[in-house]
């Protein structure tokens, strides 16, 4: 190895040898002292977030639906561009701990002034040919850019757990949206049997009308439960078009239609979903883990804060060869190098460098306070969805109840008024207990599927991108009692 270059290599690795300290604080993960079981009853056994759960409702259309948003999703493909530009910021931070290098091709033609008598040469053309590798490197001596890649490193991870909440989102959207369009088919097939049945009770009526039996207030009183029922139809469907739609946007699509699988009412409802233990869903929970990256990324920043505060050391090296001729800048005595090192330290900022560490610690405090308030806004939502998941159980078995109840007292009253027993007002009242009944039953069924589905999304869910199933032919409609 020559002496230059081993000159050159000495100022390439002098800054590893010097870069050794590392100011600000070292992250400590926040100690939180969490519940160490969940005030509502959960089922004992492991967690089903370990399980893709929409395959639970055993219904292949929303699989299709589901994988559908995954690949399509407009979203969820910002988020993945942002996973994408934070790995590059992460790198291209990295790569301020190594040297600058360069290479430098100069190529100069100059003439000298001949009014310039003492000069030898004066008037003529020169030529002037060199050719050199340059070095920069700011020594990391407090840790300034080990932090900075510490901080782009915890935003990388940041980001990618952004992602995955938007993945939590979106496939708990797409399954509640779901619900919901399976219960407005439900509601608007009652409606619709509810409107034939009334519109056939009010041609009776009118014949009985007719025919002197009864009065035209029974008669009038059938119309208005008839439009009652022919009111809610369009409703109903407005909904149903509304929900296409917001089904559609989530599939990353344009609006129109939405497949079916299987009716409200045949929905297989998954087992007990238990909860797992508490201290799982700061790990299970994307938000939570994203949170506590921008704690860290923050925690790092006060280093870099505080190393501007200190002085600054930089170093330059170049070796290369340099001629008048270009035939000859290979040739022994061409050779130059060059070997140099600044510092520089703050004096009188007026405290920007001090306000700049203030500002990096209080950006660390509110990370921090954000970071403990997601984790208790998660533990929130699973107590909130385990009481839902509990209490949807019992309003959907009292709504069956009332159901049966409703239709029994129709079938009796109407009996009772066909025999002239009591008025037409007993049967409208009943009529209108047993519509609203059939309707609050397929809401109360529509929220216990979607109790199950907000606490699988409580819990952190359990699936992933790659997820690939296969559409199914659509099942039959649901049908209602007339009334």
């Amino acid at each position: 190895m020559t002496r230059l270059a081993r000159v050159f290599l000495a100022a390439l690795l002098l800054p590893v040898a010097l870069a050794s300290c590392r100011l600000g604080p070292d992250y400590q993960q926040p100690e939180m002292t969490l519940p160490q079981m969940w005030r509502q009853q959960a089922p004992p056994g492991q967690t089903a977030s370990d399980t893709a759960w929409w395959d639970l409702f055993q219904d292949d259309t929303l699989r299709e639906l589901v994988t559908i948003a995954l690949n399509e999703n407009k979203d969820l493909g910002i988020a993945a561009a942002r996973v994408d530009e934070a790995r590059a910021r992460y790198g291209f931070t990295h790569a301020d701990q190594f040297p600058v290098v360069n290479l430098a091709i100069d190529a100069t033609r100059f003439r000298t002034s001949e009014q310039v008598a003492d000069t030898a040469g004066g008037g003529d053309t020169h030529n002037f040919f060199s050719g050199r590798v340059e070095a920069f490197y700011e020594v990391d001596l407090w840790g300034k850019y080990r932090r900075a890649t510490e901080a782009a490193r915890a935003e990388l991870l940041g980001s990618e757990m952004a992602r995955q909440t938007v993945v939590l989102s979106l496939v708990s959207d797409v399954a509640t949206a779901y619900v919901d369009l399976l219960d407005l088919d439900n509601r608007l097939a009652i409606a619709r049997t509810t409107l034939q049945a009334r519109t056939e009770y009010l041609r009776i009526i009118t014949a009985r009308f007719d025919k002197g039996i009864v009065s035209a207030l029974d008669v009038r009183q059938a119309e208005i439960q008839q439009s009652i029922a022919a009111a809610a139809i369009p409703q109903f469907e407005r909904q149903l078009a509304e929900t296409e739609d917001r089904i559609r946007i989530l599939l990353g699509r344009f609006p129109g239609d939405v497949p079916r699988g299987r009716p409200l009412y045949d929905a297989i409802l998954p087992p007990d979903v238990p909860a797992g233990i508490t201290s799982d869903l700061l790990v299970r929970r994307p938000d939570v883990q994203s949170a506590e990256a921008q704690l860290v990324a923050a925690n790092a920043r006060i280093g870099v804060a505080e190393a501007q505060r200190f002085p600054l050391i930089a170093l330059t090296a170049s070796a290369g060869a340099a001629s008048s001729d270009l035939s000859d800048i290979t040739k022994g005595g061409a050779g130059t190098w060059s070997i140099a090192g600044a510092l520089l330290q703050p004096l009188f900022n007026f405290g920007k460098n001090k306000r700049r560490v203030e500002i990096a610690r209080a950006q660390t405090q509110q990370a921090l306070f954000f970071y403990e308030g997601s984790v208790q806004q998660a533990f929130r939502e699973v107590e909130d969805a385990l009481a839902a998941v509990r209490t949807s159980k019992d309003s959907v078995a009292a709504y069956e109840q009332q159901v049966k109840a409703a239709r029994s007292a129709l079938t009796l009253s109407t009996a009772r008024y066909d025999q002239g027993v009591t008025s037409y007002l007993e049967v409208l009242i009943q009529q209108t207990q047993a519509f609203d009944a059939e309707l609050a039953a397929s809401v109360s069924r529509r929220d216990q599927l979607a109790s199950v589905i907000r606490l699988y999304t409580a819990l952190g869910g359990g699936w992933g991108l790659e997820a690939t199933v296969p559409p199914s032919e659509a099942a039959p409609a649901a049908t209602a009692a007339p009334h």
